[in-house]
């Protein structure tokens, strides 16, 4: 399974009207709890634990308390009888040593939990993380600049002045690796660190399909002109909330001509060195995305082929 993905709650959207309903939830002992701190989700143990952790699934009343007057909470789905919310805790000073949660557990990157917990946790806590920061950045309307409020459980935002309604948004970004024979094309970009190289990716712009981006965004970057392109897989991407569209691209050849504004270097990758890279060989010093990346995935069932 792609990290992000397969997320096991019913979003159970006929019930966010439902003001009754959510508020007895929010009280409801058999409900949960996911904290973050300034977007960092709550895990339970030790900040210096290497191994497999947990999610911070709390039970309510119990850190309420540091979310202050302004503090969001979203209803993310039920699992059952069991309903889960978000909250965000970012007004309190230090919530992992003063308060209700010293001593439960730590405070953590998102990108870095992810390589610690389980996929069920994984989906949840990308959800959460998207649903509270997609609520930082739209306080106030972007149509007229008023303060906005909350409506339906976290998943509207309505202006006080003009009352336009405002939704979660996601943002849909080809992922794509161009293929030529037996090598893929790999790429640098200028924020990566020196030696990682990846799928090429880009926003999908308005008035185009998915494979009208993937050809653009190749030729724009690499100077790659490509035929056919083949969906693979998507994976929702938390950071801040973007749906990774996965492709395949045919390349008609391998010229390359790198665009220096958007890519650091680029070059065609053969398959028995992607390989040795899957299976954790440093060659030359390069290396890949983690598995948490749908770029890794990518790369995996291409060297499979």
């Amino acid at each position: 399974m792609i990290p992000y993905s397969g997320n096991p709650l019913d979003r159970v959207s006929e019930k966010r009207t439902d003001n009754a309903w959510v508020e007895a939830k929010r009280r409801d002992p058999s409900s949960f709890v996911i904290p973050l701190w300034k977007l960092q989700p709550f895990l339970l143990g030790p900040e210096n634990a290497k191994g497999p952790l947990e999610a911070g699934f709390l039970r309510p009343g119990l850190a309420e308390a540091l979310a202050g007057p302004d503090g969001m909470s979203v209803l993310l789905g039920v699992e059952g009888e069991n309903a889960y919310f978000a909250l965000d805790i970012s007004a309190a000073r230090d919530p992992a040593n003063e308060g209700p949660l010293a001593g439960l557990g730590h405070f953590r990157d998102m990108r870095a939990a992810s390589a610690l917990l389980p996929d069920r946790d994984i989906a949840i806590l990308g959800q959460a993380k998207a649903m509270i920061d997609w609520h930082q950045r739209h306080r106030f309307c972007p149509r007229c600049g008023a303060p906005t409020t909350v409506a339906d459980a976290g998943y509207k935002r309505v202006c006080t002045r003009c009352d336009a309604e405002h939704f979660p948004r996601t943002d849909p970004v080809v992922i794509m690796l161009a293929t030529h024979e037996d090598s893929c094309l790999v790429g640098r970009g200028k924020q990566f660190p020196q030696g990682m190289f990846s799928a090429l990716a880009g926003f999908v712009e308005p008035g185009e399909t998915i494979e009208e981006a993937v050809r653009r965004e190749l030729f724009e970057e690499a100077g790659v002109k490509v035929g056919a392109v083949s969906y693979h897989a998507t994976q929702p991407w938390p950071f801040p909330s973007s749906l990774m569209i996965g492709c395949f691209a045919e390349g008609l050849s391998r010229d390359i001509v790198v665009d220096h504004n958007e890519l650091a270097e680029a070059f065609w990758l053969e398959k028995a060195k992607l390989r040795a890279l899957l299976e954790g060989e440093r060659i030359d010093g390069l290396w890949i995305p983690p598995k948490i990346a749908i770029a890794h995935h990518l790369l995996k069932a291409f060297a499979a082929r």
